[in-house]
Protein backbone atom coordinates (compact mmCIF):
# COMPACT_ATOMS: atom_id res chain seq x y z
CA UNK A 1 0.00 0.00 0.00
CA UNK A 2 3.02 2.28 0.66
CA UNK A 3 4.56 2.28 -2.51
CA UNK A 4 0.83 2.39 -4.26
CA UNK A 5 0.52 5.43 -2.46
CA UNK A 6 4.21 7.03 -3.77
CA UNK A 7 3.00 6.18 -7.22
CA UNK A 8 -0.11 8.33 -7.15
CA UNK A 9 1.78 11.11 -5.41
CA UNK A 10 4.15 11.50 -7.85
CA UNK A 11 4.28 15.00 -9.88
CA UNK A 12 3.13 15.20 -13.30
CA UNK A 13 5.35 15.30 -16.13
CA UNK A 14 6.52 19.00 -17.55
CA UNK A 15 5.02 19.42 -21.00
CA UNK A 16 6.96 18.68 -24.07
CA UNK A 17 8.78 21.24 -25.88
CA UNK A 18 9.87 21.64 -29.00
CA UNK A 19 13.37 20.99 -29.04
CA UNK A 20 14.47 17.45 -31.33
CA UNK A 21 14.55 15.70 -27.93
CA UNK A 22 11.71 16.01 -27.10
CA UNK A 23 9.80 15.12 -29.91
CA UNK A 24 10.90 11.39 -29.15
CA UNK A 25 8.84 10.80 -26.69
CA UNK A 26 5.78 11.96 -28.53
CA UNK A 27 6.12 9.41 -31.37
CA UNK A 28 6.62 6.75 -28.78
CA UNK A 29 2.98 8.14 -26.60
CA UNK A 30 0.59 6.16 -28.46
CA UNK A 31 2.58 3.26 -28.63
CA UNK A 32 2.59 3.00 -25.17
CA UNK A 33 -0.89 4.09 -24.32
CA UNK A 34 -2.28 1.38 -26.72
CA UNK A 35 -0.17 -1.11 -25.01
CA UNK A 36 -0.84 0.12 -21.67
CA UNK A 37 -4.97 -0.08 -22.79
CA UNK A 38 -4.36 -3.45 -23.83
CA UNK A 39 -2.62 -4.66 -20.42
CA UNK A 40 -5.09 -2.85 -18.98
CA UNK A 41 -8.02 -4.85 -20.71
CA UNK A 42 -6.82 -7.96 -20.52
CA UNK A 43 -5.73 -7.96 -16.71
CA UNK A 44 -9.71 -6.47 -16.42
CA UNK A 45 -10.98 -9.92 -18.51
CA UNK A 46 -8.84 -11.84 -16.84
CA UNK A 47 -9.63 -11.00 -13.25
CA UNK A 48 -13.56 -11.07 -14.59
CA UNK A 49 -13.46 -14.77 -15.45
CA UNK A 50 -11.28 -15.70 -12.62
CA UNK A 51 -14.11 -14.04 -10.62
CA UNK A 52 -17.22 -14.96 -12.70
CA UNK A 53 -16.36 -18.41 -13.47
CA UNK A 54 -14.01 -19.68 -11.66
CA UNK A 55 -15.85 -21.83 -8.53
CA UNK A 56 -12.97 -23.21 -6.93
CA UNK A 57 -12.62 -20.77 -3.88
CA UNK A 58 -16.74 -21.47 -3.12
CA UNK A 59 -15.88 -24.96 -2.71
CA UNK A 60 -13.13 -24.69 -0.12
CA UNK A 61 -15.63 -24.67 2.92
CA UNK A 62 -17.69 -27.83 1.49
CA UNK A 63 -14.46 -29.90 0.58
CA UNK A 64 -13.01 -28.70 4.37
CA UNK A 65 -16.67 -29.76 5.95
CA UNK A 66 -16.94 -33.32 4.01
CA UNK A 67 -14.49 -34.96 6.21
CA UNK A 68 -15.32 -33.55 9.52
CA UNK A 69 -19.56 -34.67 8.67
CA UNK A 70 -17.87 -37.97 7.92
CA UNK A 71 -16.51 -38.38 11.15
CA UNK A 72 -19.02 -37.32 13.23
CA UNK A 73 -21.40 -39.30 11.63
CA UNK A 74 -19.30 -42.49 12.35
CA UNK A 75 -18.76 -41.17 16.20
CA UNK A 76 -22.55 -41.05 16.60
CA UNK A 77 -23.49 -44.13 14.38
CA UNK A 78 -20.36 -45.75 16.98
CA UNK A 79 -22.33 -44.76 19.82
CA UNK A 80 -25.86 -45.57 19.06
CA UNK A 81 -24.43 -49.11 18.07
CA UNK A 82 -22.95 -49.05 21.42
CA UNK A 83 -26.20 -48.22 23.32
CA UNK A 84 -28.08 -50.81 20.78
CA UNK A 85 -25.69 -53.77 22.28
CA UNK A 86 -25.52 -52.73 25.72
CA UNK A 87 -29.21 -51.72 26.84
CA UNK A 88 -30.78 -55.40 26.88
CA UNK A 89 -27.93 -55.69 29.62
CA UNK A 90 -29.28 -53.16 31.56
CA UNK A 91 -32.56 -53.32 34.47
CA UNK A 92 -34.80 -51.58 36.00
CA UNK A 93 -35.35 -52.15 39.40
CA UNK A 94 -38.29 -50.84 42.00
CA UNK A 95 -38.23 -51.68 45.48
CA UNK A 96 -41.79 -52.32 46.57
CA UNK A 97 -43.70 -52.23 49.82
CA UNK A 98 -46.96 -54.61 49.37
CA UNK A 99 -49.62 -53.63 51.34
CA UNK A 100 -50.23 -57.15 52.95
CA UNK A 101 -48.36 -60.60 53.12
CA UNK A 102 -49.36 -62.77 50.42
CA UNK A 103 -50.85 -65.97 51.47
CA UNK A 104 -48.25 -67.94 49.16
CA UNK A 105 -44.66 -67.04 48.08
CA UNK A 106 -44.91 -69.58 44.86
CA UNK A 107 -46.61 -66.58 43.06
CA UNK A 108 -43.78 -64.13 44.00
CA UNK A 109 -43.99 -63.22 40.04
CA UNK A 110 -47.50 -62.11 39.97
CA UNK A 111 -48.21 -60.58 43.10
CA UNK A 112 -44.81 -58.31 42.57
CA UNK A 113 -46.63 -57.29 38.86
CA UNK A 114 -49.91 -57.27 39.71
CA UNK A 115 -50.57 -55.90 43.24
CA UNK A 116 -51.22 -52.00 42.65
CA UNK A 117 -51.74 -51.57 45.90
CA UNK A 118 -48.04 -52.03 46.77
CA UNK A 119 -45.98 -48.56 47.51
CA UNK A 120 -43.04 -47.99 45.20
CA UNK A 121 -39.98 -47.12 47.42
CA UNK A 122 -37.35 -46.52 45.55
CA UNK A 123 -35.75 -47.12 42.25
CA UNK A 124 -31.97 -48.13 40.58
CA UNK A 125 -30.35 -49.75 38.25
CA UNK A 126 -28.58 -52.98 37.47
CA UNK A 127 -27.03 -55.38 35.17
CA UNK A 128 -27.36 -58.70 34.10
CA UNK A 129 -24.15 -60.57 35.24
CA UNK A 130 -24.72 -63.68 33.82
CA UNK A 131 -27.36 -66.18 32.08
CA UNK A 132 -28.55 -67.90 35.18
CA UNK A 133 -30.28 -64.48 36.07
CA UNK A 134 -27.76 -62.90 38.38
CA UNK A 135 -27.95 -59.01 38.55
CA UNK A 136 -25.28 -56.69 39.77
CA UNK A 137 -26.63 -53.75 41.21
CA UNK A 138 -25.76 -51.35 44.47
CA UNK A 139 -26.64 -52.54 48.12
CA UNK A 140 -28.55 -48.97 48.98
CA UNK A 141 -30.74 -49.97 46.00
CA UNK A 142 -31.56 -52.91 48.17
CA UNK A 143 -31.09 -51.94 51.41
CA UNK A 144 -34.73 -52.55 52.36
CA UNK A 145 -35.28 -55.93 51.19
CA UNK A 146 -32.01 -57.11 52.72
CA UNK A 147 -33.12 -55.74 56.06
CA UNK A 148 -36.64 -56.82 55.94
CA UNK A 149 -38.26 -57.86 59.18
CA UNK A 150 -41.96 -57.56 57.72
CA UNK A 151 -42.14 -59.88 55.08
CA UNK A 152 -43.82 -56.99 53.02
CA UNK A 153 -40.81 -55.71 51.06
CA UNK A 154 -39.96 -57.19 47.48
CA UNK A 155 -37.26 -56.25 44.40
CA UNK A 156 -39.69 -56.47 40.72
CA UNK A 157 -36.88 -56.24 38.25
CA UNK A 158 -37.81 -55.26 34.45
CA UNK A 159 -35.45 -56.64 31.86
CA UNK A 160 -35.37 -57.92 29.06
CA UNK A 161 -34.26 -61.30 27.05
CA UNK A 162 -31.89 -61.50 24.22
CA UNK A 163 -34.71 -61.24 21.57
CA UNK A 164 -35.48 -57.71 23.11
CA UNK A 165 -38.89 -59.09 25.06
CA UNK A 166 -39.61 -57.22 28.06
CA UNK A 167 -41.23 -58.78 31.16
CA UNK A 168 -41.11 -58.69 35.15
CA UNK A 169 -39.51 -61.07 37.68
CA UNK A 170 -39.33 -60.64 41.31
CA UNK A 171 -35.54 -60.27 42.63
CA UNK A 172 -34.85 -62.17 45.43
CA UNK A 173 -31.39 -61.18 47.30
CA UNK A 174 -28.41 -63.78 46.65
CA UNK A 175 -25.32 -61.79 48.47
CA UNK A 176 -24.65 -58.49 50.10
CA UNK A 177 -21.62 -56.10 50.56
CA UNK A 178 -22.36 -53.09 52.39
CA UNK A 179 -18.56 -52.42 52.45
CA UNK A 180 -18.27 -52.11 48.68
CA UNK A 181 -21.93 -50.95 48.05
CA UNK A 182 -22.32 -54.36 45.87
CA UNK A 183 -25.26 -56.61 46.20
CA UNK A 184 -26.33 -59.34 44.03
CA UNK A 185 -30.01 -60.14 42.76
CA UNK A 186 -31.31 -63.47 41.30
CA UNK A 187 -34.49 -63.95 39.16
CA UNK A 188 -35.96 -66.30 37.43
CA UNK A 189 -35.48 -66.90 33.72
CA UNK A 190 -36.65 -70.25 32.78
CA UNK A 191 -37.66 -69.47 29.32
CA UNK A 192 -35.54 -66.68 28.86
CA UNK A 193 -32.65 -66.07 27.22
CA UNK A 194 -30.45 -63.48 28.46
CA UNK A 195 -27.75 -61.42 27.24
CA UNK A 196 -25.09 -60.90 30.24
CA UNK A 197 -23.02 -57.45 29.97
CA UNK A 198 -19.42 -57.73 28.83
CA UNK A 199 -17.28 -57.63 31.67
CA UNK A 200 -14.19 -55.25 30.90
CA UNK A 201 -11.15 -53.90 33.02
CA UNK A 202 -10.64 -50.60 35.21
CA UNK A 203 -6.94 -51.25 35.59
CA UNK A 204 -5.94 -49.53 32.50
CA UNK A 205 -8.46 -46.42 32.77
CA UNK A 206 -7.21 -43.13 31.64
CA UNK A 207 -8.47 -39.64 32.96
CA UNK A 208 -10.05 -38.31 29.70
CA UNK A 209 -11.27 -41.46 28.05
CA UNK A 210 -14.64 -41.20 27.08
CA UNK A 211 -17.34 -43.48 29.18
CA UNK A 212 -21.34 -43.85 29.25
CA UNK A 213 -23.83 -44.56 31.72
CA UNK A 214 -26.95 -46.15 30.54
CA UNK A 215 -29.97 -46.54 33.93
CA UNK A 216 -33.13 -45.60 35.06
CA UNK A 217 -33.03 -41.73 35.97
CA UNK A 218 -35.64 -40.56 38.07
CA UNK A 219 -37.43 -43.35 36.74
CA UNK A 220 -36.86 -43.47 32.91
CA UNK A 221 -35.89 -46.66 31.39
CA UNK A 222 -32.44 -47.28 29.15
CA UNK A 223 -31.15 -43.37 29.34
CA UNK A 224 -27.59 -43.12 28.29
CA UNK A 225 -25.69 -40.40 29.02
CA UNK A 226 -22.19 -39.88 28.21
CA UNK A 227 -18.86 -38.30 29.17
CA UNK A 228 -15.24 -39.04 30.58
CA UNK A 229 -13.28 -40.41 33.35
CA UNK A 230 -12.69 -37.07 35.24
CA UNK A 231 -10.83 -39.08 38.22
CA UNK A 232 -9.13 -42.22 39.42
CA UNK A 233 -8.91 -43.33 42.78
CA UNK A 234 -11.59 -41.57 45.10
CA UNK A 235 -12.64 -42.46 48.08
CA UNK A 236 -16.24 -42.37 48.73
CA UNK A 237 -18.31 -43.58 51.67
CA UNK A 238 -19.81 -46.72 51.96
CA UNK A 239 -23.73 -47.43 53.01
CA UNK A 240 -22.06 -49.31 56.75
CA UNK A 241 -19.55 -46.08 56.94
CA UNK A 242 -16.54 -47.30 55.41
CA UNK A 243 -14.69 -45.67 53.07
CA UNK A 244 -14.68 -47.10 49.59
CA UNK A 245 -11.53 -46.89 47.39
CA UNK A 246 -10.15 -46.34 44.51
CA UNK A 247 -13.74 -45.13 42.86
CA UNK A 248 -14.03 -43.76 39.82
CA UNK A 249 -14.74 -40.06 38.83
CA UNK A 250 -16.86 -39.09 35.42
CA UNK A 251 -19.11 -36.44 34.44
CA UNK A 252 -21.39 -38.85 32.58
CA UNK A 253 -24.52 -37.66 34.28
CA UNK A 254 -25.59 -40.28 37.08
CA UNK A 255 -28.74 -39.11 39.20
CA UNK A 256 -31.63 -40.76 41.20
CA UNK A 257 -32.16 -44.26 39.70
CA UNK A 258 -28.97 -44.46 38.17
CA UNK A 259 -27.24 -46.30 40.76
CA UNK A 260 -26.24 -50.19 40.53
CA UNK A 261 -26.40 -49.50 37.00
CA UNK A 262 -22.85 -49.92 34.52
CA UNK A 263 -20.61 -47.01 33.16
CA UNK A 264 -19.09 -49.01 30.27
CA UNK A 265 -16.36 -47.69 27.96
CA UNK A 266 -16.10 -46.75 24.49
CA UNK A 267 -16.14 -50.67 23.38
CA UNK A 268 -19.36 -51.18 25.59
CA UNK A 269 -17.39 -53.08 28.30
CA UNK A 270 -18.63 -52.37 32.00
CA UNK A 271 -15.87 -50.62 33.51
CA UNK A 272 -17.62 -49.62 36.77
CA UNK A 273 -21.01 -49.72 38.84
CA UNK A 274 -22.17 -46.13 39.09
CA UNK A 275 -22.87 -45.58 42.56
CA UNK A 276 -23.22 -42.20 44.05
CA UNK A 277 -23.09 -37.89 43.33
CA UNK A 278 -22.49 -34.97 44.86
CA UNK A 279 -25.54 -32.87 44.40
CA UNK A 280 -26.39 -29.28 44.67
CA UNK A 281 -27.75 -28.21 47.98
CA UNK A 282 -31.55 -28.43 47.97
CA UNK A 283 -31.48 -29.27 43.89
CA UNK A 284 -31.20 -33.47 44.48
CA UNK A 285 -29.38 -32.68 40.30
CA UNK A 286 -25.62 -34.12 39.96
CA UNK A 287 -23.20 -31.63 39.91
CA UNK A 288 -21.11 -33.35 37.25
CA UNK A 289 -18.91 -35.03 39.87
CA UNK A 290 -20.01 -38.88 40.07
CA UNK A 291 -18.58 -42.04 40.85
CA UNK A 292 -18.80 -46.12 39.92
CA UNK A 293 -16.90 -48.65 41.66
CA UNK A 294 -14.56 -50.29 39.65
CA UNK A 295 -15.14 -53.04 38.07
CA UNK A 296 -12.06 -54.97 39.33
CA UNK A 297 -13.29 -54.40 42.49
CA UNK A 298 -16.68 -56.07 41.50
CA UNK A 299 -15.15 -58.69 39.62
CA UNK A 300 -13.43 -60.16 43.12
CA UNK A 301 -16.38 -59.57 44.54
CA UNK A 302 -19.36 -60.35 43.16
CA UNK A 303 -18.55 -64.44 42.75
CA UNK A 304 -18.04 -64.35 46.54
CA UNK A 305 -22.16 -63.17 46.98
CA UNK A 306 -23.19 -65.59 44.34
CA UNK A 307 -21.80 -68.66 46.26
CA UNK A 308 -21.66 -67.78 50.03
CA UNK A 309 -24.19 -64.75 49.99
CA UNK A 310 -21.29 -63.06 51.83
CA UNK A 311 -17.99 -61.14 50.73
CA UNK A 312 -14.74 -62.77 51.34
CA UNK A 313 -13.62 -60.63 53.85
CA UNK A 314 -16.97 -62.00 56.20
CA UNK A 315 -16.24 -65.56 55.84
CA UNK A 316 -13.58 -65.46 58.56
CA UNK A 317 -15.56 -63.66 60.93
Amino acid sequence: MEMLASLHTLPSPLPPTTTSSSLEPSYKTPFITRRRAIISASTAAIASLLHISNPIPSLYPAIALQPQQVELDQEEDRIVRLFQETSPSVVFIEDLELAKIPKSSSKGDRVVAEDEDAKVEGTGSGFIWDKFGHIVTNYHVVDKLATDQSGLQRCKVLLADARGTSFYKEGKIVGIDPAYDLAVLKVDVEGYELKPIVVGTSRDLRVGQSCFAIGNPFGYENTLTTGVVSGLGREIPSPNGRAIRGAIQTDAAINAGNSGGPLIDSYGHVIGVNTATFTRKGTGISSGVNFAIPIDTVVRTVPYLIVYGTPYSNRFQ
